[in-house]
């Protein structure tokens, strides 16, 4: 790869999962123990917020017991490969914060942060917020309009940040390889992005450990864990 190159690298939840995050997926784990519906939907917020904030206070907790793993370090060393002459920007569907752990500086948290609270009430001038706080007693309140605050993750039936989107799409429509890694290929619009890159021209790299949904629009598919393929590509560039 030339330093020079311009790399956009998208990230599901496989590669947190081989740090020990659940997903919703899984067949045991924390979201086995609620409903959908009740936790991660506006609607379930809005009917009960204590059990929301439960809920996602025991995911900010577990994900703070996991650690970034091979496969996010990996990562890192291929930023900063790019930093001087190159691009680089990593676009995660994961809201558990283990790339920032690992180092990784130009991100887009396209479906939030669970270490990220905001006011639920939209004409709130409150600014998101980084907390680490656990709400375990009741859902906290904003400070400045009273109104109950909610996690700063996309829920089901939500739209995705438009900033962040653009960004996200702008850097593909010109990125030289584009690079996905633990996605199931299904969660829309993350999903299509391979075909933008594709669009672009760009060289589209996968690594998962299925065959996705989208396969077809890669050139090149590394079957296997992110936390073992990633350093074999990109180990070389560690510094």
């Amino acid at each position: 790869m030339k330093e020079d190159a311009s790399v956009v690298v998208v990230t599901g939840a496989g590669i947190s999962a081989e740090s020990g995050i659940p997903t919703f997926r899984d067949k045991d784990g924390i979201w086995q123990k609620y409903n959908l519906e009740d936790v991660a939907t506006p609607q379930g917020f809005y009917r009960n917020p204590d059990l929301v904030w439960q809920f996602y206070s025991q995911r900010r907790l577990d994900a703070l017991k996991c650690e970034p793993n091979a496969g996010h370090k990996a990562l890192v060393w291929l930023e900063r490969y790019l930093e001087k002459r190159g691009r680089f920007l990593l676009v995660t569907q994961n809201v558990d914060g283990l790339h920032q752990r690992a180092g990784s500086k130009n991100i887009v948290t396209i479906h939030g942060s669970l270490f990220r609270t905001k006011c639920s009430n939209p004409s709130c001038s409150l600014q998101p917020f980084e907390d680490k706080e656990t709400y375990f007693s009741g859902a906290p309140k904003c400070p400045q309009c009273g109104t109950v605050l909610r996690p700063d993750v996309v829920w089901f039936g939500e739209y995705l940040d438009p900033y962040d989107e653009a960004r996200a799409r702008e850097a593909i429509l010109d990125c030289d390889i584009f690079i996905a890694v633990g996605t199931s290929g299904v969660v829309q619009p993350v999903a299509s992005y391979v075909v933008l890159a594709s669009m672009a021209g760009a060289t589209r790299i996968l690594v998962n450990l299925e065959p996705p949904a989208n396969l077809e629009f890669f050139t090149s598919f590394y079957q296997g864990k992110s936390g073992e393929v990633l350093p074999l590509l990109f180990g070389h560039l560690q510094k």
